[in-house]
């Protein structure tokens, strides 16, 4: 069964993904019944508990082994407590989310040196200048796998490998990738978010490895076995476990799907619309492209049935080009004449053909207009 999106062709899976069925049927008894406090000691309490950990076990299946899964509100949290629960200097990439450039910015003015690696115009980092940069003595790497905003899937494995040979700690935002690119076993630290996935919003994790400790970000009751402190949601932490659950029995399934929705927008979409970003190194369910002298503005008002970004969608409506766009090198205007696309498992292929076939028609009467 496809999610209802009210008759829009809804192409912006980067921002967030239609709630899958079974989530919210694992869910509802959560919410409407059984309403006890995961914490409390009662049997309702305990019912409660087991529901948060059979979900917690679902969410590691998707994890490498031998690490602790620990809920979070989502993976903005995940990536602050990460960034300010370690310590030493902490090297990251000029392409990540805002939750770690503005994390790892406020720690350096509290002292911590802060190292970010420019990347190329294909969105990816030099090995060699991260060599050179993840020395002895760094306390922390953060590296994101799949960038939210072009997509391009970054050399995590070996930046990995960087960071445990000078003997640092490495976080990877996998947020856009968990469940559908692998992330490698070296990693320390791993943030995901439910809603990424097809599972609710208001949830995350980190992943931490066992016998890394990091300080915590809230205290209070300490109810997380690695210090977080909060009271749980099982309806949350259930419809994550069921999100993961249905993500990795469907991955062949929503893999070859993708596939095929990649080479839809590949034939919809003419030569004069350029890819941003790596075009082989890349997640194919983020279709980031520009076109000259394209008006984005207007061509939202012209499509509004049809939603897709102007770039990030947590940036979106600073009236700045994105941050993302300009690490690869691009100008300003080249950046804001670029779009973001998203689709994945509850996108229908004609749909998605219509819609871009009407994005394309769009961006056309532009240039007769002008």
């Amino acid at each position: 069964m496809r999610p209802d999106t009210h008759g829009m062709a809804y192409l912006d899976y980067q921002a967030t993904t239609p709630l899958a069925p079974e989530a919210l049927d694992a869910m509802l008894p959560w919410l409407r019944d059984n309403f006890a406090n995961p914490h409390s000691p009662h049997r309702e309490g305990r019912r409660a508990r087991a529901a948060v950990e059979v979900a917690r076990d679902a969410v590691a299946t998707l994890l490498p082994s031998g690490g602790q899964v620990t809920w979070t509100s989502g993976a903005t949290e995940a990536l602050n407590w990460a960034i300010k629960g370690t310590t030493g200097p902490i090297v990251t990439l000029s392409t990540e989310h805002a939750a770690v450039l503005d994390t790892a910015t406020a720690e350096a003015r509290l002292g911590r040196e802060l190292t970010v690696l420019p990347v190329g115009g294909d969105g990816l980092v030099d090995l060699a200048r991260a060599e050179a940069a993840i020395r002895p003595g760094t306390g922390l790497v953060a590296a994101m796998l799949v960038n939210n905003e072009v997509g391009v899937v970054q050399p995590v494995a070996a930046l990995a490998g960087l960071a445990r040979a000078a003997g640092a700690l490495f976080l990877c935002d996998a947020v856009q990738g968990y469940g559908r690119v692998p992330i490698p076993d070296d990693c320390d630290l791993i943030a995901v978010s439910a809603h990424k996935l097809h599972g609710p919003k208001g949830i995350g994790a980190l992943w931490i490895r066992d016998g890394v400790q990091i300080d915590p970000l809230l205290h209070g009751g300490m109810q997380e076995p690695a210090g977080r402190s909060g009271t749980l949601s099982p309806a949350l932490c259930a419809g994550f476990g069921a999100a993961a659950t249905l993500m990795r029995h469907r991955a062949e399934a929503d893999r070859a799907h993708i596939e095929r929705l990649w080479a839809v927008a590949q034939d919809r979409l003419g030569g004069e619309w350029q890819v941003n970003g790596s075009v082989d190194q890349r997640y194919h369910g983020n279709l980031n492209v520009r076109r000259a002298g394209l008006d984005v503005a207007r061509l939202m008002s012209d499509c509004r049935d049809i939603a897709f970004s102007a770039g990030s969608a947590c940036a979106s409506g600073s009236g700045r080009p994105s941050h993302v766009l300009r690490a690869l090198g691009l100008p300003d205007a080249e950046a804001r004449s670029s779009i973001r696309l998203g689709f994945g498992r509850y996108t229908n292929a004609n749909d998605l053909a219509q819609a871009l076939d009407r994005l394309v028609q769009a961006a056309a009467r532009q240039r007769v207009a002008a």
